[in-house]
């Protein structure tokens, strides 16, 4: 008895812990709120989409000054931006 409330106490403690790491991760990747400032796109070292379980779709852009902004997927500027970028590595890729 005393072994299976053991086992039973260390899945629980490692349950809670793995859900806490899950949220630690969503929340650095994940936009809670959203800029709607329009960088040039000289400025933009990288766009990335955030990842599918993050509660709102967003792009992540980072810049050449290491900020990371986020902008919300309905964006006209953002969706501009990550297509021009992801258009411009896959043509230099293909030279």
């Amino acid at each position: 008895m005393k072994t299976l409330c053991f086992i039973l106490g260390l899945l629980l403690l490692t349950t809670c812990c793995n859900a806490t790491s899950l949220q630690e991760a969503m929340l650095d990747t994940c936009c809670f709120t959203f800029s709607t400032q329009i960088i040039p796109l000289r400025r933009i070292s990288a766009i990335t989409k955030t990842h599918q379980s993050c509660p709102m779709e967003a792009f992540i852009v980072q810049t050449m000054g290491g900020r990371a902004i986020c902008y919300s997927q309905t964006s006209r500027w953002a969706l501009h931006a990550y297509y021009q970028l992801h258009n411009t590595e896959s043509s230099i890729q293909q030279s």
